[in-house]
């Protein structure tokens, strides 16, 4: 047993040291060394008659999508129009369902219950765990009902692994792997159908990179919040025919500034508690074909669209119920609301944040979808504003951004305030449904815990540099 435990050691401590002489980069200049024989004896060996070579459709296609001039950008440009095509899309279904779910049926079924229930049970069910359902529902369904299906279209056509193919390079030199491109990218539908999607990736190290940091991608939970702050206060300095691309443009900064946090800290986790050589991997491009669109539709809105949006209404009924209990049970005449409110504030100055944001973004744990509803009711009754909004602890939105924006510089809201918004909601914790995906995945608290506190820490740690610069630069 000593002599096999001896043997194994020198044959380990003999692979580290060829590691260390060859280099990382051996695997990939074997592969190239291969092909480029092989290569070379098909051009002295194979006599073509005196035609040219028969048009090949996938050869065409991949010299275009895998260029190195042409890859990127038209990777950047189907990407965008995805995107686009989400948030357009999705802004008249859920108007529909909005208008369906909060503005009908919450009146009906406040009136209902009023007739035979407590007026607190009633506001807890209905007010509270009801209207946090509707509105996951109708911010969180069209979207993902858009994506997924966009999405595993072009999965089902080929285009997904020339994304990876195109992306090894750059993930490599950070420590990870090209296929955590893909999972990034359905991050921006759902960051826990992006963890889900680390399936794909082999490696036990690199797949737990990929998990840490899928949550730097922009889900469409945080869409919302990202337009309507950024039309408010960033599209609001602009000159009035600019502010849609102003706006638009702030938008698109922050997706692309958390893509460039996740390559960071992905290179700081392969570097430290993660530490490894990126896994090398023969990735075959498969060939293109055409999306079946019928089993594309059930993939994507059973398995990923259904499977998602029902895990957070799990999660948002009791946080709806929180909402209204905090807004309704008070303490000398004030509210738990407002007490938390009061005494977070000091503290959230600091970060150029203030109380309403820190307890939304405490109570829309289980949903990004309700930061904006539990913002504006919160606002509206700190400040004693019975004339706004549907009562004390019911989430509600503005038709009219102008309205919004009133009720936000009432608050005391300001330029800074709306850009550390923007950025604490790219860089905090992940969802109550995420959060569960991870440890599903992991099977770790540990890991599942590494995941949940480092974006926020960073989060209050960029929000409080941006703070202090700001108010060096500008003053207040």
């Amino acid at each position: 047993m000593n002599n096999h435990n001896v043997n194994r050691e020198a044959i380990l401590a003999a692979a580290n040291n060829l590691r260390w002489e060859v280099g990382e980069n051996l695997h990939d200049t074997l592969m190239e060394s291969i092909y480029e024989n092989a290569t070379a004896i098909a051009r002295k060996a194979v006599i073509y008659p005196d035609k040219k070579p028969a048009f090949s459709f996938d050869r065409t296609l991949d010299k275009i999508l895998t260029s190195k001039y042409f890859g990127f950008p038209l990777m950047l440009l189907i990407l965008g129009a995805v995107f686009w095509v989400t948030i357009e899309g999705a802004n008249i279904p859920s108007g529909l369902i909005a208008s369906l779910l909060v503005d009908t049926l919450h009146p009906l079924l406040k009136n209902f219950t009023n007739s035979f229930m407590p007026w607190w049970l009633s506001g807890v069910l209905i007010d509270g765990a009801y209207l946090a359902m509707a509105w996951v529902v109708s911010v969180m369904l069209p979207p993902m009902a858009i994506f997924f299906p966009v999405y595993t279209l072009l999965e089902d056509f080929g285009y997904l692994p020339r994304v990876a193919f195109n992306m090894d390079p750059l993930y490599k030199k950070v420590g990870a792997h090209g296929k955590q491109a893909l999972t990034m990218a359905m991050g921006f539908g759902c960051n826990a159908a992006g963890i889900v999607a680390t399936r794909v990736i082999d490696s036990p190290r690199e797949k737990l990179i990929a998990i840490i940091t899928n949550n730097f991608s922009l889900c469409n939970g945080r869409w919302p919040t990202q337009i309507l702050i950024s039309t408010i206060f960033i599209g609001g300095i602009a000159p009035a025919y600019l502010t849609g691309l102003v706006s638009a443009a702030a938008v698109v900064f922050v997706a692309i500034l958390g893509i460039t946090f996740s390559l960071v800290v992905s290179w700081i986790l392969s570097k430290t508690i993660l530490r490894g050589e990126a896994s090398a991997f023969s990735l075959e491009l498969p060939p293109y074909r055409p999306p079946r669109i019928l089993q594309t539709l059930y993939t994507s809105l059973i398995d990923r669209t259904i499977f998602v949006l029902w895990r957070a209404v799990i999660f948002a009924v009791p946080a709806g119920m929180v909402i209204w209990l905090a807004a309704n049970i008070t303490i000398d005449g004030v509210s738990i609301a407002n007490h938390f409110i009061n005494w977070a504030n000091p503290f959230a100055l600091i970060f150029g944040l203030n109380g309403v944001i820190l307890l939304a973004y405490i109570i829309a744990i289980p949903a990004n979808e309700i930061v904006i509803p539990t913002v504006l009711m919160l606002t509206v009754a700190n400040l004693g504003l019975s004339s706004v909004g549907a009562g004390s602890g019911v989430m509600f939105e503005l038709d009219s951004v102008a309205d919004t924006a009133s009720i936000l510089h009432a608050g005391g809201w300001t330029l800074l305030t709306g850009i550390n918004l923007m950025l604490f909601s790219l860089l905090h914790n992940p969802c109550s449904t995420t959060i569960y995906t991870i440890y599903k995945e992991t099977k770790s608290v540990k890991w599942t815990l590494i995941s949940t506190l480092l974006p926020i820490a960073m989060g209050f740690s960029v929000t409080f540099f941006v703070t202090q610069i700001w108010r060096l630069v500008v003053g207040s």
